[in-house]
């Protein structure tokens, strides 16, 4: 493993670490308006990222099928999607618009919450490991410039991402350090998801295609299930729909730019 793949897959940790690092700076609470700015903004980037670095690789890559050549994508995003409905059905974990509810049985709130968090992570550092992996391949349609940039896009959703885990901690009298280290620790699952999906990969690189649209589809599970029902509940939606137009644009720049 070289160093530029090393670092590409440590990048979005570091959004989650910087984010999460926000505990230190900010009052003990995100407001409501704020924590749905954030929150649409990570969506929009996941959507751009999903498809611009994710979906059409994966079509491009399969184009010598012919009229079948959808078929890698379209089995590669339903199984991304339906394994991240297994895991969510499966872990023990709160729904992110569902913060404010008071303790539930078995595991604390707190643990839930960076279990919920920890999931939302794993597609993303997938999604990372399987472009890196096709870089490494050769696959046609991936540079490595394009592969940092969405390394990049993740870790800037990452930054918010961090800030939504740790500052609700700190709301509830969590000493600020350790609230840190719970934001750090929610993050941790990336660069390890990555660096497992580019072993995976590199040992079979006809897969490639469904692993790009698989990970496609556990992003945009996280998505739709749990990042835009947050956004839109309640007062001030229209702030989280804005956060997310921004959030698409830029990501979809990255990509185009840098890819």
């Amino acid at each position: 493993m070289n160093v530029q793949v090393l670092g590409g897959v440590l990048i979005p940790f570091a959004g989650t670490s910087l984010g999460a690092a926000m505990v230190f700076f900010l009052r003990r609470q995100i407001s409501n308006s704020l924590q749905k700015i954030l929150t649409g903004f990570a969506a929009g980037v996941m959507v751009a990222a999903s498809f611009f670095s994710l979906l059409l690789p994966a079509l491009e890559d399969a184009a010598d099928m012919g009229r079948l050549s959808f078929l890698p994508a379209a089995v590669g995003f339903l199984i991304g999607m339906g394994f991240l409905l297994l895991l969510d059905i499966i872990t023990p974990h709160i729904h992110m618009n569902d913060q404010t509810e008071g303790p539930k049985v078995g595991l604390k709130r707190t643990t839930k919450l960076i279990l919920a968090v920890t999931l939302h992570n794993i597609p993303e550092g997938m999604a990372v490991g399987v472009v890196y992996a096709a870089w490494i391949a050769g696959e046609n349609g991936i540079s490595r410039a394009a592969a940092l940039a969405l390394a990049l896009g993740i870790a800037i959703q990452n930054f918010p991402e961090g800030a939504i885990v740790s500052m609700p901690l700190r709301a509830e009298g969590m000493p600020k350090g350790k609230t840190f280290w719970y934001g750090v620790l929610s993050g941790a699952v990336e660069p390890v998801a990555a660096l497992v999906t580019i072993a995976a990969a590199s040992s079979v690189v006809t897969v490639l295609p469904y692993l790009l649209s698989f990970a496609a589809g556990a992003m945009i599970y996280v998505v739709v299930e749990e990042l835009i029902p947050e956004m839109s509940e309640g007062q001030h939606s229209n702030a989280g729909t804005i956060a997310f137009a921004i959030g698409f644009v830029l990501m979809m720049i990255l990509d185009v730019t840098l890819g």
